[in-house]
Order: C-alpha cells, then sequence, then structure tokens
C-alpha cells in the first residue's frame, strides 16, 4: 500500500507554522521528555533557548534542577505540549515512545497543529513511521532524531543527530538541534534517521567485538592489552578510524578508471597484508581469530576493488597482480 508523506508528516492538515520559530523572533517554548543519562545534559543545553524549557520526568525529582534555572515542569507529556512547540523525546524503548506520544497522557492530547514531535530514543523505523502517521492526523509533525556521541558528546554539546522527515520540518528543528548538536545531518524521509542509526551502530558493536579479537590475540602474545588500547585511541583520533574510508557515495563496484580505484587498491594491498601476518600470529599462538578471516576475505570487495592477490591466495583461488608489495608503512 503507498503512503501519502502528508499522511506520515502532518503536511496536509492545514497551514499551521510549524515548530518553535526562530530564535531572533519571539520563539515560542520546547518541551523536553526523559531527563536520564542521555537526556539531562541535552535538555541542560535548551535552557538557553529564548522561548523557554518545559521538562518532564516519571521521576519529579529529576526536574527539580531545570525549574530551579529557569524551566518549567508538566507532569505529563500532555502537559508539556500544551505549550511546546518542539518537543523532544529520549525515553527507554519503543513501548514508552508510544505511550509518551500517543498515550492517554501523550502529547497527542494537546499538541497543535505545527507542533513537532523529535524522538531520540533509538526505536524501531517502523515504530517511527507508524507513529508519524498518528501524527499526521492531528496536524503534528514527528521526526525520528535519534543521536550518536555517547554520554560524553551529550555533556560536550557534541553530538550528531540523524534526523528522518520532510525537509521543511528539519530545518524548523535545526535552531533547536545546533543548541547541543554538533552535527545535524538530514537522513531523509520519516524512519531514514532511525535506519541511519542502526546502520552507524551495526559498526560500532562490530567494532567492539573485533576488539576484543584483537586484545585476545594481544594477549596470547604478551603484550599489556590496556597499552595496546591507548595505541588504538590515539592513532584512531587521527586518521578517523572505520570512517576514514567512508568517503564514497555508493557501495558499487569502482571502475578500473575512477580514481577511487586506485586509493581503495592500495589501501586493500595494506590491509590484506597486515591481516594475513596478524592471522598468522594467531595461528601460531592457537588463538580463533573469525573477524580477521571475514576482514580478509572481503575486505577488498568491500571497498568495491575485489580481493586482492593475498586473498585470493588464502582462499585458495589464483592470484592477481592487485596486491601490495612495497613497503609503504607510512600510508597508514
Amino acid at each position: 500500500m503507498s503512503v501519502n508523506p502528508a499522511d506520515i508528516s502532518g503536511q496536509g492538515a492545514g497551514a499551521a507554522p510549524v515548530g518553535p520559530g526562530s530564535p531572533e523572533d519571539s520563539p515560542a517554548p520546547v518541551g523536553f521528555i526523559g531527563l536520564g543519562n542521555m537526556g539531562a545534559p541535552i535538555a541542560r543545553r535548551l535552557l538557553s533557548w529564548p522561548g523557554g524549557l518545559v521538562v518532564c520526568d516519571v521521576r519529579p525529582e529529576a526536574t527539580e534542577p531545570f525549574i530551579a534555572e529557569g524551566a518549567t515542569s508538566g507532569a505529563t507529556p500532555a502537559e508539556v505540549a500544551r505549550t511546546a512547540r518542539l518537543v523532544s523525546v529520549t525515553v527507554l524503548d519503543d513501548a514508552q515512545v508510544r505511550d509518551v506520544v500517543d498515550g492517554p497522557d501523550g502529547i497527542l492530547r494537546t499538541a497543535g497543529p505545527g507542533t513537532v514531535v523529535a524522538v531520540h530514543s533509538t526505536i524501531s523505523d517502523s515504530t517511527a513511521v507508524e507513529l508519524a502517521r498518528a501524527c499526521g492526523t492531528h496536524g503534528v509533525h514527528l521526526v525520528d532524531a535519534p543521536v550518536s556521541g555517547g554520554a560524553p558528546g551529550a555533556e560536550k554539546g557534541e553530538l550528531a543527530v540523524m534526523v528522518g522527515g520532510t525537509r521543511e520540518v528539519y530545518e524548523a528543528c535545526k535552531p533547536v538541534f545546533a543548541l547541543w548538536a554538533a552535527l545535524p545531518v538530514h537522513a531523509g524521509e520519516v524512519g531514514a534517521g532511525t535506519r541511519m542509526k542502526l546502520a552507524r551502530n551495526l559498526l560500532h558493536f562490530i567494532s567492539f567485538t573485533a576488539a576484543a579479537e584483537a586484545s585476545r590475540l594481544a594477549e596470547a602474545a604478551g603484550l599489556d592489552i590496556a597499552k595496546l588500547g591507548r595505541v588504538v585511541r590515539h592513532t584512531d583520533a587521527i586518521t578517523g578510524g572505520a570512517g576514514a574510508v567512508m568517503l564514497r557515495d555508493t557501495t558499487a563496484p569502482i571502475a578500473p578508471d575512477d580514481f577511487w580505484h586506485g586509493v581503495f587498491t592500495h589501501v586493500r594491498g595494506l590491509g590484506e597484508k597486515d591481516l594475513s601476518l596478524a592471522l598468522d600470529l594467531g595461528q601460531r599462538l592457537e588463538v580463533d581469530l573469525p573477524l580477521g578471516t571475514i576482514a580478509l576475505r572481503d575486505l577488498g570487495s568491500g571497498f568495491g576493488v575485489g580481493p586482492g592477490e593475498i586473498a585470493r591466495r588464502a582462499a585458495g583461488a589464483p592470484g592477481d597482480d592487485g596486491g601490495i608489495t612495497d613497503d609503504d608503512e607510512g600510508a597508514r
């Protein structure tokens, strides 16, 4: 069944102004629901919003520091939405988000047309689309806007926020998000913000698993794995870590005459050499390295240039001339 974007975004419900308005032009209040480890530091930065801040949490004591700084509080999400024109939601899971948005005391009980609900919790993308459709029947806009950067990023105001919604609603949210996010990104339609967050966290937690695998190898080799961790943090801060190779706008194979073909062929050669050496060390130390094996097999294909000579040889296939044979260690 096709879905009308207006039914999801609320665009078809009239010409009510979207969001809280400009900070330079008598803006309306913003609201924040959920003042936990992530929500509280984000909300603290909204105390500077010139239209005012309305906060809500199931623990009344969590709102007290904000009230002391000039915010007002609402006992329920519905009370927050009586005045706030952008309501941020940072609660635990899909069930809590549903209750906050569309429950008996939820935002939709009082929110006026043009109000924006920004869900910062990581939920299912289908939940975001479903709730956006429910909001649209009230003339309310919902964006799924999960964040990345953890509690340290929230404390520093350096989070990334990935926003799913129409461009108009995204632009209406940006002045508020800019108070606490260093990198706002318009991911696409409703649901796209969550899909981007899930892809980002797929990399995040696979890399944690890889870190454990590398630590097992280092420990078996008699190394201090805490020192290894210091090296990883130091060098990733310089090189950008995995994000440093996320440079293309497609995962399709790269044509031989494309600029990126030479770049990634070179990196593939370096990577395959080092992976094969690590796997050889693991074999000698009797440490199983399944992620390393997969990485050797798939590195070149992931880059779009196909496996190199070392990976082909490891797989028992004839080699090619794509491997790197020089000792250009300075490239890493």
